[in-house]
């Protein structure tokens, strides 16, 4: 058969050949190694934070998943700030009563009970109202109350009530 000038490569087929078994430790390509962070597989270059990832690196929440909100059913949401009375709308000293002293080896309280019927347990330092509490005594309690801030504190002295 003529030949046309063009000269042909001879093909040849691979043969195929098995892959030896891997040594006891050895690491195969492709697989992770044992305790090596997971890779993390990026979808087709579209990020939410503009930031390249980078495996094994905590990656933030995103503020737009669903948080999950308190149900109060009537009970006030612990979450919101309390709203402080001061002055004239909040709890004085002098409105206040001394309802009992308890006396131990180490230390004194005195159960001071609110007008509203709401009752207090404080030791010596512990704030009420517009009151500081200084000192606990047989059968009367001190308070150092100070009108407004910067204003000098005047002394106030409740008895316990004797039936």
């Amino acid at each position: 058969m003529p030949t046309s000038g063009v000269p042909t490569a001879a093909v040849s087929t691979p043969t195929p050949t098995t892959p030896a078994a891997p040594l006891p430790g050895a690491q195969t390509p492709g697989t992770p190694m044992p305790g090596a962070p997971t890779p993390v597989a990026s979808t087709s270059g579209a990020q939410t934070s503009g930031a390249p990832t980078v495996a094994g690196e905590n990656v933030p929440p995103d503020p737009n998943a669903a948080v999950p909100k308190y149900q109060s059913r009537g009970r006030r949401d612990p979450f919101e700030t309390l709203e402080v009375r001061e002055g004239s709308g909040g709890l004085t000293v002098a409105a206040t009563r001394l309802t009992g002293i308890i006396r131990s080896n180490r230390s004194a309280l005195a159960l001071i009970e609110a007008p509203d019927g709401i009752g207090y347990i404080l030791k010596p330092g512990d704030t009420l109202g517009d009151g500081r509490l200084l000192e606990i005594g047989s059968d009367s309690v001190v308070f150092a109350v100070t009108a407004k801030s910067g204003a000098p504190s005047n002394r106030v002295v409740l008895k316990l009530a004797t039936n």
